[in-house]
């Protein structure tokens, strides 16, 4: 009983940019509203929509961040958190080294 009208989330999964591209494409044409589009590949609604609007950001049509900013933001924010885990680590050696040397 405690099942019934409970789905299971869907497991998480990841498309390339050339498939996105495709499903972009199929939406722009108007043939399919997205949201037949996202029924007939078996995608979520907003995941569609979603990727909509970055293509308009990447065309230039949309203010945001390009998928490429967005990818380099990323990449730089990983390496911040990097060096600062880097910096804590030096920062401790040291205290540890001025101890030993008295």
């Amino acid at each position: 009983m405690e099942s019934m009208g409970k789905k299971k989330p869907r497991p998480r999964r990841s498309f390339t940019p050339e498939f996105k591209a495709e499903i972009v494409e199929l939406c722009r044409r108007g043939d399919r509203s997205v949201g037949q589009v996202a029924k007939d590949f078996d995608l979520t609604e907003t995941a569609v929509r979603d990727w909509l609007k970055q293509a308009e950001v990447d065309t230039g049509e949309r203010d945001g961040l390009t998928s490429d900013e967005r990818e380099e933001l990323a990449r730089l924010r990983r390496e911040n958190r990097r060096l600062r885990e880097d910096v804590e680590i030096l920062k401790r050696a040291t205290a540890f080294f001025a101890k030993e040397t008295r």
